[in-house]
């Protein structure tokens, strides 16, 4: 008898403003795990009661006032790995990790949000972008040192768009943060570290894959000027298991939604 978790991820750009929302893509599009980017929210203030009130008996957060913040909401038990890094040794609430109790054995789940670096891409003119780089570096050689791992996917918004068709225009972007190559040379050698690109799993490189559109655009279906910020990584070992991908487009039209749209990868056991 086969199993399937469906595994969601979304920078929600504030929990709390958009709780109604996360309700909405629970109902739609019925995902096991909700893995969030851009909460907003302090510990303290964690909407608990929402979690359950959604149909998600477990849960863990990390997050600040006013912006970052990670949090995982799981139909399936949960335990939180404690010891992951501090990247770039700043606490800012960009990554958390937990193990899932998946019916088919244990899967060690990481969720990110890499820094956006501003708009300069000049490390010495931009600090934002330097930290970026050095926040891409950190997280490739953690894991980079992590020999034989597997049954892990990796999730979030990872703020890069790698390949040339995750840009309305390769050529127009490739000074603009999110498609230098530093950045772009970045992801990928982190990538290449232990994963594989879950989402181009499906569509192949050669087309076109956005999971962002500028809030700036006010027709953003017309001009289509988006970019691949969000990701899902799988290591080598769950290739077999990808049975389906979801790029929820219809949520960059919600009342008062985020400017990311929610991606679902199924893996079927």
């Amino acid at each position: 008898m086969t199993q399937r978790i469906r595994i969601a991820t979304w920078n929600i750009n504030s929990l709390r403003l958009r709780l109604g929302l996360l309700a909405r893509l629970s109902e739609e599009l019925r995902p096991d795990v909700i893995c969030l980017q851009e909460t907003k929210v302090p510990d303290e203030l964690f909407p608990h009661d929402a979690a359950g009130a959604m149909g998600f008996g477990h849960y863990a957060f990390r997050g600040m006032k006013g912006y970052n913040g990670v949090a995982i909401f799981s139909r399936l038990p949960l335990a939180r790995i404690e010891d992951t890094p501090d990247w770039c040794g700043k606490g800012d609430c960009r990554h958390l990790a937990v193990t899932l109790d998946a019916p088919s054995g244990p899967i060690e789940l990481h969720d990110f949000y890499v820094p956006a670096g501003g708009d300069v891409p000049d490390r010495e003119a931009n600090p934002k972008y330097g930290h970026k780089l050095d926040f891409v570096a950190e997280a490739t050689a953690y894991f980079a040192g992590r020999s034989g791992l597997a049954r892990a996917v990796l999730v979030g918004d990872l703020n890069i768009a790698p390949l040339e068709h995750d840009v309305w225009s390769h050529k127009q972007l490739l000074d603009v943060v999110s498609h230098t190559p530093p950045e772009t040379e970045g992801l990928n050698t982190w990538r290449e570290t232990a994963f594989h690109d879950a989402m181009r799993h499906f569509i192949p490189d050669d087309q076109k894959l956005y999971t962002w559109w500028s809030y700036r655009n006010k027709d953003w279906k017309v001009a289509n000027r988006g970019r691949r910020l969000d990701h899902v990584w799988v290591t080598p070992d769950l290739k077999d298991s990808l049975a389906g991908l979801v790029v929820h487009q219809e949520a960059r039209d919600w009342e008062k939604g985020s400017d990311h749209v929610p991606v679902c990868i199924d893996l079927e056991f």
